[in-house]
């Protein structure tokens, strides 16, 4: 009997560190696949940003105002917005592998098309084809996240995508600036090289995911769906989406305008501060972000970094050197870069099985912002450079006012359990 009970406990051995490789080998797969998809979203999002220190030598090759530049910035957000209710549909009957691929392969397509332009009409097209690759990356990429994690991992994977999806965002220009030292077009002609490679990568190395029934949503008609955009539990953090995005977009998109005409930065100098805030920012953002989270709650760090973002952003318009110009930004990107997962972090919170809903008004409402900040701005910057920054304080400020009426969900089971460590 003792050598049958030996033989049963090496059989139960055996099955368990069998498991137990299988579910670190499946660990491990998930865990490139999420890399690869960040990856994707950095590189799309990247292509915003990348235009952005080379905008005022393309003003002057093309004799283009501040408002035509407000334009062009907000067209691939407008293009966006368009393209993304077709495509989540698409992503959903054609699966979410392919959807990556063609949506990497059409923003390469628009940043080869930026590089070899030389008319106005032809950049406005590669900012529209570069929308239109957005649109197809992002749902297709949520789905995907969606489907290799579960309620307990799904949260901390969105706030990845948030964080890949900011800094390629907030990077872009700095990357840009540096590559414009090589020529005005190198930095389009390299991010389509690598929105290539990224799209080769996909086709390698993702395998289309096993559909998470139990993360599949009905869908709501357009009264359901506008009742939940407004339930007071989300509306206020949907609002205060669009202000922070605002602010960052009329913000960032002026930047080089502004310290162009202001200070004559060259391009180099536009990277080396851009950058640089970008990594302070980054820095920030991973050793304070779950200590702030921890000891205010989301809500009050909201509010912190709104204030942060509003007086810095004032601030802008009144320093006159380089260094303080390079304290300004490298601190006015802590704000927005603790901003982003604080409001991503509530709403998984609060959104239980309506982690797609959030995830897509999320997208949408910071998609309004990239087209309405950049507008309104150059509107503004051709009256005058300081009046972007004003208004963008201004608008900042009144998210600052919400945040005092902002209560969290009391009757949220999860919330409950957080509001202890918050107090």
């Amino acid at each position: 009997m003792g050598i049958v009970k030996n033989k049963n406990n090496t059989c139960y051995c055996t099955v368990a560190v069998s498991s137990l490789l299988r579910r670190m080998e499946k660990m491990k797969t998930q865990k490139l696949t999420l890399g690869l998809l960040l990856m994707n979203l950095f590189i799309a999002f990247l292509g915003i940003g990348l235009v952005i220190p080379v905008l005022p030598t393309l003003m002057n090759e093309l004799g283009i105002s501040g408002t035509t530049v407000g334009y062009l910035t907000a067209t691939f957000a407008i293009a966006q917005l368009i393209v993304s209710p077709f495509a989540g549909k698409a992503v959903d009957k054609l699966g979410r592998k392919i959807m990556i691929v063609i949506g990497l392969f059409i923003f390469g397509i628009s940043e080869f098309l930026f590089g070899i332009g030389r008319e106005i009409e032809v950049l406005f097209i590669s900012r529209a084809l570069g929308g239109i690759s957005a649109a197809f990356i992002m749902p297709a990429a949520t789905a995907f996240i969606a489907d290799i994690t579960n309620s307990d991992t799904r949260p901390k994977a969105l706030g990845y995508m948030s964080a890949a999806i900011s800094t390629g965002f907030i990077v872009g220009p700095g990357i840009g600036g540096f590559l414009a030292e090589f020529g005005t077009r190198i930095p389009f002609f390299t991010a389509g090289v690598l929105g290539a490679i990224a799209a080769i990568l996909s086709i390698v190395l993702l395998s289309e995911p096993n559909r998470n029934e139990d993360n599949n949503e009905q869908i709501s008609d357009g009264k359901n769906g506008l009742k939940r955009i407004v339930a007071p539990k989300y509306f206020i953090a949907f609002i205060l989406i669009f202000i922070a995005s605002f602010g960052l977009a009329a913000f960032e998109s002026f930047f080089s305008l502004f310290v162009d005409h202001k200070f004559q930065f060259k391009p180099s100098d536009i990277a080396i501060v851009i950058t640089g805030g970008a990594i302070f920012g980054a820095i920030s953002q991973v050793a304070l972000f779950d200590r702030l989270t921890r000891m205010w709650g989301e809500i009050k760090l909201i509010r912190y970094c709104l204030i942060l973002s509003a007086l810095l952003v004032f601030l802008m318009t009144v320093v006159h050197s380089y260094f303080s110009v390079l304290l300004v930004t490298f601190i006015v990107f802590v704000g927005f870069d603790l901003f982003r997962p604080a409001v991503t972090s509530y709403l998984s919170n609060i959104a239980g099985n309506e982690q797609g809903f959030v995830g897509g008004m999320n997208s949408m409402f910071t998609s309004l912002a990239n087209i309405s900040g950049p507008i309104l701005g150059g509107i503004l910057f051709d009256i005058d450079i300081n009046y972007p920054y004003y208004f963008a304080t201004v608008i900042l400020f009144l998210g600052i006012v919400i945040t005092w009426f902002w209560k969290k969900p009391v009757n949220d089971s999860l919330n409950e359990v957080k509001a202890s460590v918050d107090n």
